[in-house]
């Protein structure tokens, strides 16, 4: 299923963000507003649990395997009750709707919506109905540094220079507190190794002489 196949313009093209445990009173409130259109609600699971929360119950609610699998199946408004399995499901979803289609997203889903937004090639619209919305977070922003002007770059680079070149004091060795060490004369060798005495070195040549017998 490619994403050609959509019909609808998509400004049609919505996602209504929506906190789960609201999700059927949305579903009822959009179905007022548009009761005179020809309306499919379409689920990945649980549509008998959808059905009987609904107050208009002439509006039919489907499962993706028997809605998708309906190659005649149209409607002029489908609502998407939750996000489908596989995004080629969603894409499969939208291409029946021949004026809107809109989809109830929590919070949980909007992590899966990004598979479906690439295989659409464009992002789409999020809106929130007030008292249904919830809270988006939103990534801290790293602070952007001040621009400084050229006369604020002359100032720091005047302060830097002068912070570099400023004179370290000298060292005063009467101020200073380190203790001073104290020199003592060498401890005497043992009497043993002092007494001792070095042989003197020969020097030349020793000649042995041999008596000659008579």
């Amino acid at each position: 299923m490619s994403a050609n196949n959509i019909s609808i313009k998509p400004n049609n093209h919505r996602i209504y963000q929506c906190q789960a445990e609201k999700k059927i009173a949305l579903l009822n409130k959009l179905i007022e507003e548009s009761s005179e259109k020809d309306i499919i609600v379409v689920c990945s699971r649980e549509p008998q649990k959808i059905q009987e929360g609904l107050e208009n119950k002439d509006i039919c609610v489907m499962e993706d395997k028997d809605f998708v699998q309906n190659k005649e199946l149209q409607c002029a408004f489908l609502i998407s009750f939750d996000m489908p399995i596989k995004d080629i499901v969603y894409i499969a979803r939208v291409a029946k709707a021949t004026q809107k289609a809109v989809m109830l997203l929590d919070e949980s889903e909007q992590k899966e919506l990004h598979a479906i937004e690439t295989l659409l090639g464009r992002a789409i619209k999020q809106e929130v109905v007030e008292s249904f919305g919830y809270e988006v977070k939103e990534e801290p922003k790293t602070p952007v540094r001040k621009k400084l002007s050229k006369d604020e770059i002359k100032e720091v680079a005047k302060k830097r220079y002068e912070k570099s070149t400023k004179e370290k004091p000298k060292y005063d060795a009467a101020k200073s507190e380190r203790p001073k060490k104290e020199f003592t004369k060498e401890k005497p060798k043992d009497a043993k190794y002092s007494a001792k005495k070095r042989a003197p070195k020969t020097t030349g040549k020793v000649i042995q002489i041999k008596a000659k017998k008579k």
